[in-house]
């Protein structure tokens, strides 16, 4: 389809309207022209330590998304992002002890945390849910009760491994053994490497191996319900295996920290089975309108919790007369220099020191622009520096410096377009004509360009998107190296229109860069389309339009007067080599 758009441009661009438009978004991404809704959820979070940077890459996925989704469907009504904090369990119970704590003093602390860390991180979420709120517990007790009068539990002598630190029960398959401090051999979670206990005692349990079979229709009937691809495949393979019932309660006299099962409180709700329900308390469960929300369900988890999310959570639901999530978006983790992240080691990154010595449009940049959902990433700070100094601040910021100089741009405007100059046909040939046909492969990039950032977000690839804006900002930088403006001048006629023209498709470059750069870059973003006099009502996605005087259509910004130069769009980290963008500037 790219492939074919891009054909369309050089051989008859007139004939291109469609692949210069962003004209729709897809569907799952949110972008169908009715008022279908779409809900976004990150998982909510443990809060038995405080969050690190994979925590604040979860959000920030989900956050990309739905800003995205909101710039194709405009107006906040049809759109949903929820966060949060998982705040009972036998970890809270464990950490707020040795913190000398209650339970809830730890969990009003580390969720502040998280709280404020969202906030300064900017994530646009609409509600932060706390599965310590009384309408959690209400939620989570219906759902039980609905399980319960569909057949779905029964109380059973459950007798088998289970692991603290993971929240969850383990077949003796998936436990190995490791030595210990003691030099022992100790059992282990065969997935983590976290400890495991032998538990015996009486419970309910949940009827999971009945949907063996509706779980491998359901994936296999919804090929994307689970991206990137190789994780839908993973659960197909576990589905392979035998699926046995699962233990959804624990003794109050050993788990006092939880909501209680209703009608028998010797028995606590499974931490997992109250977490995973948060996602109907936040739209409204179980009042009747939380149906008009679900199931448009987007979840955004890391890959630790697979398996929760894609066998026992659709499991649960099913068994409660509910369809499960339209779809996972799974990602994977960050290590440090090549190690794990973990407390003995000492490397656990702040992200709250990162989003003050990067900014906060930096961070976020790096996250996503170097997150790939399919396997790990490994942070260090130079890695960051590096980065950040060569896509935003030279190349993105010195692009528009360089456009918007005095020296160049004396005018302070969005130049006028020439036709004679830059005409639509390539091979024309007139004493007008300066385009070379490089400049050619530059409108078909950025013709493609908004479909295909819609395309990586929907196939949840966004490090693919912006590295596909970052590929045009480059050919962009290129366009200008080639015809040089300012070695042209306004006094000539004859410089004067193809300068104009030059500085025009420059900026309509970066008008685009900002617009897609939204969902990652707010900040940045708003500050490169108001310096380039772009309104807030000119900055959607389905109605983006590039370069329209080349299609032989009017263009609102043409003469417009440019927006305040407020200075550097994104000031160097490095500063050793701040010279070269102080250069761009005159």
């Amino acid at each position: 389809m790219l492939r074919q758009c891009a054909l369309r441009v050089l051989s008859r661009t007139r004939a291109a309207p469609g692949c210069r438009r962003y004209g729709s978004c897809s569907p799952s991404a949110g972008g169908d022209t009715g008022e279908a809704r779409a809900y976004f959820t990150t998982p909510i979070f443990y809060v038995n330590a405080a969050p690190h940077i994979g925590h604040l890459y979860s959000a920030l996925l989900a956050d990309a998304l739905c800003r995205h989704r909101r710039l194709c469907v405009p107006g906040s009504a049809s759109t949903r992002f929820a966060t949060g904090t998982d705040e009972h369990g036998l970890k809270i119970q464990q950490a707020a002890a040795t913190a000398g704590l209650s339970p809830i003093e730890l969990c009003d602390r580390v969720s502040a945390q998280f709280q404020q860390l969202f906030r300064e991180a900017g994530i646009s979420s609409t509600d932060f849910i706390r599965t310590t709120e009384a309408r959690h517990r209400l939620a989570v007790q219906h759902f039980w009760e609905v399980l319960e009068a569909r057949g779905m539990l029964y109380k059973g002598l459950y007798e088998g491994w289970y692991c603290a630190s993971d929240e969850c029960f383990l077949p003796e398959a998936k436990v190995t053994r490791q030595v210990g401090p003691t030099g022992d051999p100790c059992p282990v979670s065969l997935e983590s490497g976290h400890p495991v206990s032998w538990t015996k005692e009486e419970n309910y349990i949940f009827r999971l191996s009945q949907f063996r079979e509706p779980l491998q229709r359901w994936l296999r009937n919804n090929p994307q319900a689970i991206t990137p691809e190789p994780f839908h495949q993973t659960v197909l393979q576990w589905l392979e295996e035998e699926l046995p019932d699962l233990s959804v309660s624990r003794r109050s006299s050993h788990l006092h920290w939880g909501i209680p099962v209703p009608g028998d409180d010797s028995q606590t709700i499974y931490v997992w089975l109250d977490a995973l329900v948060n996602y109907l308390t936040v739209v409204g469960y179980p009042d009747a309108d939380f149906k008009s929300w679900w199931p448009a369900t987007s979840h955004i988890i890391g890959k630790d919790i697979l398996k929760f999310h894609a066998i026992y959570w659709p499991a649960l639901l099913l068994g409660a007369g509910l369809r499960p999530p339209h779809r996972i978006y799974v990602h994977s983790h960050w290590t440090v220099s090549g190690q794990k992240m973990s407390k003995s080691l000492g490397n656990v990154v702040d992200p709250r020191t990162c989003l003050d010595r990067y900014t906060v449009d930096g961070f976020r940049y790096f996250l996503l622009r170097q997150g790939v959902p399919n396997w790990d990433c490994d942070y260090y700070d130079e890695k960051v520096v590096k980065l950040l100094d060569s896509e935003l601040a030279d190349a993105l910021g010195g692009l528009l410096n360089r456009c918007t100089a005095y020296r160049i741009n004396p005018s302070g405007t969005y130049p006028s377009f020439c036709t004679a100059c830059f005409p639509s046909e390539p091979g024309l040939t007139g004493p007008s004509v300066r385009v070379q046909a490089e400049d050619y492969a530059l409108v078909s990039a950025m013709a493609t360009l908004p479909r295909q950032v819609a395309d990586y977000y929907d196939d949840f690839q966004i490090y693919k998107a912006l590295e596909a804006v970052s590929s045009c900002v480059r050919q962009t930088n290129g366009f200008i190296q080639r015809h040089a403006p300012w070695k042209l001048t306004w006094e000539s006629p004859e410089d004067a229109l193809w300068l104009g023209t030059v500085l025009h498709v420059a900026f309509e470059c970066l008008r685009v860069f900002g617009t897609l750069l939204q969902p990652v870059t707010p900040s940045l973003a708003d500050k490169l389309l108001s310096r380039l006099g772009v309104s807030a009502e000119e900055r959607g996605l389905r109605e983006l339009h590039f370069l329209p005087r080349f299609y032989g259509h009017s263009c609102p910004f043409e003469g417009r007067k440019l927006g305040p130069d407020t200075g550097l769009l994104f000031p160097r980290l490095d500063q050793s080599r701040t010279w070269l963008v102080k250069a761009h500037r005159t």
